[in-house]
């Protein structure tokens, strides 16, 4: 995950619950998911935010099954985990914040998995906001290409509104200290604070093709 986003994450986090409230833990693929041990270690959690996860960015045809694998279980298994452990482990007002992406919404060559992987985020936060205990919640947070990663993604987003990493983080805050749950938060130009993805504006400005 974009490390500007992991660090602008870490200060909001440190100024909501001061300092030494943070615990961070490494991101690790399905056959060895990080382990809720932290909450045993550190006390009551009142939130897990996550800024983890990285996914191939490869042309369909040149996919390979490790490529898919790999892909979910970096961002979408490892994710999934936080949550399943958690609600056994964290108390009844506990909310989780997970990490999605614009190619969930806006097909971008080469980003095959990542439209696999973020979907599959998305649909699980949906579905988890009903079944977990007590009055945990969940959402995630769906941003748009950042401004301090577009030299690393050359012409992957182009015709893409950017936004600084900043605001994505400024969404956790929403997440974490609102009330809502099953939410997708969208990062973006055109968001004005929406989070329901069917009233949301498209951001890749993409001619259309005949009969679209």
């Amino acid at each position: 995950m974009n490390p500007a986003f992991r660090q602008a994450c870490s200060s909001i986090s440190r100024q909501l619950l001061g300092a030494g409230a943070e615990t961070q833990a490494p991101s690790r693929s399905a056959a060895s998911p990080p382990r809720c041990g932290s909450a045993r270690q550190v006390g009551e959690i009142d939130a897990v935010a996550s800024a983890a996860g990285s996914v191939p960015w490869r042309p369909l045809g040149e996919l390979t099954a490790d490529d898919i694998r790999g892909g979910l279980e970096g961002k979408a298994v490892s994710q999934i985990e936080l949550v399943r452990q958690g609600a056994r482990h964290l108390p009844a007002h506990a909310s989780y914040t997970l990490v999605t992406g614009i190619p969930a919404r806006e097909p971008l060559l080469t980003g095959s998995v990542a439209a696999l992987v973020n979907g599959a985020v998305e649909a699980f936060v949906r579905a988890a906001a009903i079944e977990l205990p007590g009055r945990q919640r969940i959402n995630a947070v769906s941003p748009t290409v950042f401004e301090e990663s577009l030299d690393a993604y050359g012409d992957t987003f182009a015709g893409c509104d950017a936004v600084p990493v900043a605001r994505a983080a400024n969404a956790s805050v929403k997440s974490i200290e609102g009330h809502r749950t099953g939410q997708i938060f969208l990062v973006e130009q055109w968001s004005w604070g929406r989070s329901n993805l069917r009233t949301s504006r498209s951001v890749c400005h993409a001619p259309h093709g005949p009969g679209d």
